[in-house]
């Protein structure tokens, strides 16, 4: 078993000290899913849902919230990002969301795409709550990381 690097000698949490790591090219990209009615992609693809673009705003969004991941989750290093994409894929009562997060730094990039993911697919439910309150959110994960001391690594199912 690896090293816990989040825990100091008595055990309590703390952030891990990059300071002596090399900058490296660094790029994570994650994916999830929002299952919802027929009714609900219809409106989606068609424009017309009762807030407006959900896609172009679940965009904004996810890009937003990358950018302040580490006011989210406590023990991540903030990061001076160079660029998050997130793309949309209708799926069989679905939408795909995936992020791709990079920077040059001395810490990955997989909490950002995670976080902006996860903050796409919660702005679609929010801009598409009118037509289908049951939609469901899922499988969000880390498909690929690259770059830093562990090199590439990819998801054994996509």
């Amino acid at each position: 078993m690896s090293e816990l690097t989040h825990l100091g000698e008595d055990g309590a949490a703390h952030m891990v000290d990059v300071g002596g790591k090399a900058a490296t090219e660094r790029v994570a990209i994650a994916s999830g899913l929002i299952t919802m009615s027929a009714a609900a992609i219809e409106a989606i693809k068609a424009g017309d849902a009762p807030k407006g673009d959900v896609l172009g705003t679940a965009r904004i969004a996810g890009i937003m919230a990358a950018k302040r991941t580490g006011d989210l989750i406590p023990l991540c290093h903030p990061l001076g990002l160079e660029a998050v994409s997130i793309e949309f894929a209708f799926e069989d009562s679905a939408i795909r969301a995936t992020a791709t997060a990079s920077v040059t730094g001395k810490t990955g990039v997989e909490m950002e795409a995670m976080v902006a993911v996860s903050t796409a697919l919660l702005t679609i439910y929010d801009m598409a709550k009118a037509i289908d309150k049951g939609m469901v959110i899922s499988e969000v994960r880390l498909i690929e990381k690259r770059g830093g001391k562990s090199g590439t690594w990819h998801a054994d199912t996509v």
